[in-house]
């Protein structure tokens, strides 16, 4: 078994590259070797951070000629351990946190070209200063990075008017496994010399090459908003009101939730200072988000009036239309607590998948007895990015009931076939936003058709003929 420290040799080749200030080993790595659950710990030789693209094609080239595996890391809030290397001790892990600048930044043209170790919230601010926005949100946008989100094609809750990271990037740097550069970041809305490669790398994984830096796609800013949240009796009433209000404000519409009442309240529980605008929480609820250019009062008002209809004919059971800007963030403030929430009350099993709108009520009613049945002391929440169909069942094993879980492995292989069964007859997929990481390994090559996989392996045999990137994650150590 290789070392768990660096030969001197890589050590110094490395630093020779990106200076004393771009490298760890020892001790100093422990925060880059754990995923943020804590639930996937890996060993490297070293941690090593360029600072710019030419250092990365440095650090690949010198990987690639020592055939030297390599991981590459952005935040580090992978839910998939898909960000950490290896056990075997040998690997190196790239951290692309030096990669942070803003290198142009066009109102005109709607387009940002950044790299990609910028922290999502940075790049908000940003867009801000333009009058721009780029709208993706997800609870952990303080410390996520942008190529993190690209490597995996992450949703967050406006995929539903904005499509999830696969539509809001233009182009990409990319360095490939020996080194070399490639790149297409003139923001060209129309550019047809040949393969659109870039839809490779965005959800790749870091399996077949490190993304640098990406052009990205803003959007209007928004002047007006209104948002909501509403009480409904069930999972299937909650697609009504998602037809109702998609239907009055098509595009409009930037986010729409369903959440379960255990998890709200679980979040009350263990995230202080949370405010809820109900008298009591409700078992089932709907988050509701517009956004306008034009009036808010109008905005506001008429999605009251499209509420009151609701409710009039039974489709919810109450409703509070938040009346400023305090109101909203307050609201939206507890729902992004919900991974800080879980993190804290327990282990979750967690499930990532993505349906038709129509199925997430049928999945909801199979799938918790499904897993219930298997852990009868579990909590069952569920939190859906209802417009697009991304429906997330964490199963919740408090800390006080850890005791009760004898074999987790097991458990949780168990679990993962009976619900990815379901999600399977429902014409869905078990991996919606969160990725493949080494999680769903095994759920990837045992579900896809063979066909599918063998292309994959394909690209990757390809693209990376000696396997030095990231290996085991996505297709398996095999790939």
């Amino acid at each position: 078994m290789p070392e768990t420290t660096a030969p001197d040799s890589t050590v110094a080749a490395l630093r020779e590259i990106v200076g004393p200030k771009g490298i760890l080993t020892g001790d100093d790595m422990a925060g880059y070797l754990t995923d943020w659950r804590g639930r996937s710990t890996g060993t490297a030789q070293c941690v090593v951070m360029p600072a710019s693209t030419d250092e990365v094609s440095k650090v690949v080239s010198y990987c690639s000629r020592q055939g030297l595996p390599l991981y590459v890391q952005g935040g580090n809030t992978s839910l998939c351990g898909g960000s950490v290397p290896g056990k075997a001790g040998g690997d190196i892990l790239l951290s692309t946190r030096r990669l942070n600048a803003v290198r142009d930044v066009d109102p005109i043209g709607n387009l940002a070209i950044v790299e990609t170790g910028l922290v999502l919230a940075n790049l908000h601010e940003i867009a801000e200063k333009h009058d721009r926005i780029f709208p993706m949100h997800l609870g952990s946008e303080g410390t996520a990075q942008i190529g993190g989100l690209i490597s995996t094609n992450s949703g967050g809750v406006s995929a539903v008017r904005y499509g999830p990271m696969r539509d809001l990037v233009v182009g990409l740097e990319v360095v490939l496994p020996d080194g070399s550069v490639i790149s297409r970041l003139s923001g060209l809305k129309k550019d047809n010399r040949g393969f659109d490669w870039k839809h490779l790398f965005i959800g790749g994984e870091g399996t077949l090459g490190i993304v640098t830096a990406a052009a990205l796609q803003l959007h209007t800013k928004m002047t007006a908003r209104a948002d909501a949240l509403v009480s409904v009796p069930s999972p299937a009433q909650a697609t009504e009101v998602f037809r109702g209000v998609r239907d009055r404000f098509d595009t409009r519409l930037m986010a729409c939730e369903l959440v379960s009442g255990n998890e709200v309240s679980l979040t009350l529980e263990h995230v202080p200072g949370l405010r809820f605008p109900m008298a009591e929480v409700p078992e089932w609820m709907v988050l509701i988000e517009l956004g306008d250019t034009e009036n808010e009062e109008v905005l506001r008002d008429t999605l009251q009036d499209c509420l009151a209809a609701m409710f009039e004919d039974g489709t919810i059971t109450d409703a509070v239309v938040c009346q400023n800007l305090r109101e909203s963030e307050e609201l939206w403030k507890w729902r992004h607590s919900f991974s800080e929430t879980n993190k804290k009350a327990g282990h979750g099993i967690v499930f990532d998948a993505s349906l038709r709108v129509k199925s997430v009520p049928e999945f909801i009613e199979r799938a918790i007895p499904a897993a219930l049945d298997l852990a009868p002391w579990a909590v069952p929440l569920i939190v859906c990015h209802l417009g697009d169909g991304n429906a997330h069942l964490i199963v919740m094993t408090l800390n006080e009931d850890r005791p009760k879980i004898t074999d987790l492995d097991d458990l949780t292989h168990r679990m993962f076939e009976r619900v990815h069964d379901i999600i399977a007859e429902l014409d869905g997929s078990f991996s919606a936003e969160h990725g493949i990481g080494r999680k769903l390994v095994d759920e990837m090559v045992l579900r896809q058709p063979a066909a599918e996989i063998a292309l994959m392996r394909a690209i990757k045999a390809a693209v990376d003929p000696k396997g030095i990137m990231s290996p085991g994650i996505l297709l398996g150590k095999n790939a």
